[in-house]
């Protein structure tokens, strides 16, 4: 994946070279915007690690960067959280990335690593101290919340709760993402166990829950990105996953009615997702531009349209997700820290015990 980013740079570096002035349309969007502008297309390029454009709206918030600051360009790839500080830990006498995007406690290790660099975004005041870095190596930009996503079409009755799951009715329908290698994953066994009754200090009862999930023979496959695509093509029965992705392809892609999108009863989890800005990356003011677009309100925005809850929660919601976003008191917070600290617990855990089981 590293060859084809330096590729996609290389090529880039090929085309033919283009003058633009650092003039923004209308008005800063925070003062030294323009500035910091000037300055990053003297670099035109931000290389973006794990931000797959389908996902969260990023292909969106490309096209809106972009179009803001003319003669930035951005070349991203999509690895998977885990993927992304493995990747980024491999390339730390060189880096080939400017900023990385992650499920929260994979931000973590890659500060712990010395992989990310301090920077305090836009409206970083506003961010739960929780929910970031204390010198800004990591900060969120979004949550998201893990649901059931339905195709009503291959699904007669739609599940309701994790205890539902394990009905008999719902064998080789469930799909879910590996929580060894994606962020999404892990909130997956998060929202698994604070469903069966455990908490962020005992993750057992989740465990045992997907262990029965797996015995059943009611998981179709797991896998190591996210599955949107096939999940359109009516391939995929019932998919544990963010329920911004439902609601992406009821409203979006034209599944409409043939889709539900159901926060589970019990219990479910919202996770919080981080960027950073990478340490030594090649394209610094390019990196700190991208970061401050994110975080500011046309960027939270943009995370909103995508059905995405945005970190600055006093984002206004648009028409187009009104009255989907809503709340659910059963929805608990992930704790990062402890979501960092209890990763190769749980990986090992699942391997050993979900896995083998079915």
């Amino acid at each position: 994946m590293l060859k084809k980013i330096t590729s996609a740079i290389a090529f880039s570096l090929l085309l033919p070279s283009m003058t633009y002035a650092a003039k923004l349309p209308g008005t800063e969007l925070y003062p030294g915007e323009a500035t910091l502008y000037e300055a990053a297309l003297e670099e035109g390029l931000v290389v973006s690690f794990d931000t797959g454009p389908t996902w969260a709206n990023w292909g969106t918030m490309f096209k809106r960067f972009k179009e803001r600051y003319q003669g930035m360009d951005i070349v991203y790839n999509d690895l998977g959280s885990a993927a992304t500080v493995v990747a980024l830990d491999k390339a730390k006498r060189r880096p080939q990335a400017d900023t990385a995007y992650y499920f929260a406690s994979s931000g973590i290790d890659a500060a712990n690593k010395g992989l990310t660099a301090d920077f305090n975004p836009l409206h970083a005041e506003k961010i739960p101290s929780v929910f970031q870095h204390e010198t800004g190596q990591w900060f969120t930009i979004h949550t998201l919340n893990m649901a059931f996503l339905v195709n009503k079409k291959l699904v007669d009755n739609v599940p309701e709760s994790w205890a539902d799951l394990l009905k008999p009715e719902y064998k080789n329908s469930i799909v879910y993402q590996d929580p060894r290698s994606t962020g999404q994953g892990q909130v997956v066994v998060l929202a698994a166990n604070f469903g069966a009754g455990g908490d962020m200090d005992n993750f057992e009862p989740g465990i045992e829950y997907l262990a029965k999930l797996h015995g059943n023979g009611n998981v179709l496959r797991i896998t190591g990105t996210t599955p949107y695509a096939q999940f359109l093509k009516g391939e995929i029965p019932i998919w544990i996953g963010y329920e911004n992705d439902g609601f992406k392809a009821m409203v979006n892609d034209g599944m409409q009615e043939d889709i539900a999108v159901v926060i589970p009863k019990e219990a479910s989890a919202a996770a919080p997702y981080a960027i950073s800005k990478v340490k030594n990356g090649p394209n610094p003011n390019a990196a700190e531009l991208w970061l401050n677009y994110i975080m500011s309100s046309e960027g939270q925005q943009t995370f909103a349209e995508g059905f995405v809850r945005p970190v600055l929660t006093d984002t206004p919601m648009p028409q187009s997700v009104a009255g989907k976003l809503k709340a659910a008191p059963q929805i608990q917070p992930v704790d990062l820290l402890k979501a960092g600290q209890s990763k190769a617990q749980i990986d090992a855990a699942w391997t050993q015990r979900v896995l083998t089981q079915g």
